[in-house]
């Protein structure tokens, strides 16, 4: 059990091992989850929440984040998210489509916040199901829990033009103590961006001290911001100006030598929602649709199953569901 007195906020663990929240002075978790929930039947653009509430539940999820490893052991089943980046609507269809915590366990992979216009919502609703069920939703940080990246891409502003500067850097404390990859089931690595030179081994991500602001180089630089290289091998320049690309051969050595079967990251825009690439050793998932408006791409999450088939449920105009038997096999669409 854990409680934070100074805010009256009292936390026990159910026999799921999630908070069971008692009614606060400051915050009721419940009633904060079911009006973020009821936002899609709303004609509001942007729905009012409390800054003392939002400034509660950022404390609490950043205690919960401190409390737990920079690289987490999540269990299968598990649905796997990608870029999320504001569109609040996108994610509760993806919650209404695949069940709400605890009925499913998630591990979303980042970019919650900055250019889609209810970053504010997002980053709230899921922190709040964070601290409510921390047994059946995960979070890791992306290149955009950032505050050099905010003040470019939009939170920033959105932030200052619907509460105060105060609240957004409250967020920045917050994420600045996100957890920053995890392995599914022991076969299968997650993180935002991807690989890096200076991941050695495993306890190097361990080891990366928090809070921390996400750096220009190194090795948690790299883990938010790198990419696959669809033509070359090894390690080159990233076009982004910022990391590198790694290229196959660096995936399947990082693969045998951890004895992993697979790299699941997000971070960059993919038509059909997920992409393998390196001969499936690695799969791309993009969780928004229409990204921006500007892109025709579907949407994808990831499931994993308790035996570690992975199958992809698609938002788009007409819904699929792609079903992978193992990371070798042709996908067969449903």
């Amino acid at each position: 059990m854990w409680t934070l007195q100074a805010l009256d906020v009292a936390g026990q663990m159910n026999s799921e091992g999630d908070s069971d929240y008692r009614l606060p002075i400051v915050l009721n978790l419940n009633d904060l989850i079911n009006r973020l929930k009821s936002f899609r039947r709303s004609k509001m653009q942007r729905l009012h929440l409390l800054e003392a509430e939002v400034n509660t539940l950022c404390t609490l999820a950043r205690e919960l984040f401190l409390d737990e490893p920079m690289l987490l052991d999540v269990p299968a089943p598990v649905r796997v998210v990608g870029d999320i980046h504001g569109q609040y609507q996108d994610l509760l269809k993806i919650l209404d489509q695949c069940g709400y915590p605890p009925q499913t366990r998630y591990l979303f992979l980042g970019d919650y916040v900055d250019r889609g216009k209810n970053s504010v919502e997002t980053i709230t609703m899921l922190l709040a199901l964070r601290v409510k069920f921390p047994k059946h939703i995960y979070l890791l940080r992306g290149n955009h829990e950032s505050q050099a990246v905010n003040r470019v891409y939009g939170f920033y502003d959105e932030c200052k033009r619907r509460y105060t500067v105060k609240l957004w850097k409250t967020f920045v404390d917050c994420y600045n103590c996100m957890p920053v990859a995890a392995i599914i089931s022991h076969r299968i690595f997650c993180c935002h961006g991807g690989l890096s030179p200076q991941l050695k081994e495993l306890n190097n991500i361990k080891s990366i001290a928090r809070p921390t602001e996400v750096p220009d180089t190194g090795l948690l630089c790299d883990l938010v911001w790198s990419d696959p290289d669809r033509y070359g091998f090894g390690w080159t320049p990233s076009d982004r100006g910022v990391s590198y690309l790694y290229g196959r051969d660096v995936i399947e050595r990082f693969l045998q030598k951890n004895d992993f079967d697979l790299v699941c990251r997000a971070h960059q825009v993919v038509e059909d929602g997920y992409e393998f690439f390196a001969k499936r050793q690695l799969v791309t998932v993009f969780s928004a649709p229409n990204y921006c408006g500007l892109y025709d791409n579907a949407g994808a999450s990831m499931g994993v199953d308790k035996d570690l088939v992975i199958s992809f449920d698609i938002q788009r105009s007409e819904s699929r569901k792609v079903v992978i038997k193992n990371a070798n096999v042709t996908p067969i669409i449903e």
